[in-house]
This record gives structure tokens, sequence and C-alpha cells, in this order.
């Protein structure tokens, strides 16, 4: 459970006109669910470079952060959020590609001591 005591379960999506719509229920410490849902424009992910098997993990993050701001039970992802996502995504990608590159097991054990 998170900070807010609530655990997020995907319970499936639907598609409305450009947007998929996804619904969670949320459980509380005292077993009371509550239904959530999260939209996120398709167009939108695609321009950012999100795929579309990253969106519930995603929108999963959404509720975790935002759901215990008030009583709201509908969320979207905006582009604010995917455009930090999409950036966050490069910076890793840039680190990884700064790091001094391995030696393959194979290539040092074929040199000569």
């Amino acid at each position: 459970m998170k900070g807010n005591g609530v655990h997020y379960i995907l319970t499936g999506f639907t598609h409305s006109t450009g947007f998929r719509v996804f619904s969670f229920d949320g459980i509380a410490a005292d077993w009371v669910r509550t239904t959530y849902s999260v939209r996120a424009d398709l167009t939108l992910a695609r321009k950012h470079g999100i795929r579309v098997q990253e969106l519930p993990l995603l929108c999963h993050g959404i509720l975790e952060r935002h759901s215990e701001d008030n009583d709201q039970r509908a969320f979207t992802f905006t582009e604010d959020e995917m455009t930090l996502h999409a950036n966050l995504v490069s910076a890793a990608l840039q680190a990884n590609k700064r790091k001094a590159p391995r030696r393959h097991f194979a290539a040092a054990a074929a040199e000569p001591a």
C-alpha cells in the first residue's frame, strides 16, 4: 500500500474518441473499494513516444500521485505529464550512452594477458 493507504488495481479499459480510458479499483486499508478512471489521449501519447503498453502503469502512477488530493475519481494523463515522462526517459537514455562501453567477456578472454 502507498502512503495514502490505497492499493490500485487495473480492472480494464475502454476507448472513447481518441482516448483510452483506464479503470482502476482503489482498495483502502479497510477493504472499501472505490472506482477511479484515467483518460489518456492516444495521439498525444504517440507524439511523446509513449507506447500504448506503457499507459496502464503511467496512469497507475497518476492515481498514486493525485488521488489523495480530494474526492476526485476521474483523472486525465495530461500533455504536461507526458512531456515530463518523455524528458525523464530521454535523460535516462542519454545517461546510459555516456557510460563507458562494457567489454564483452569473450573479447576480454581472447586477449593475451
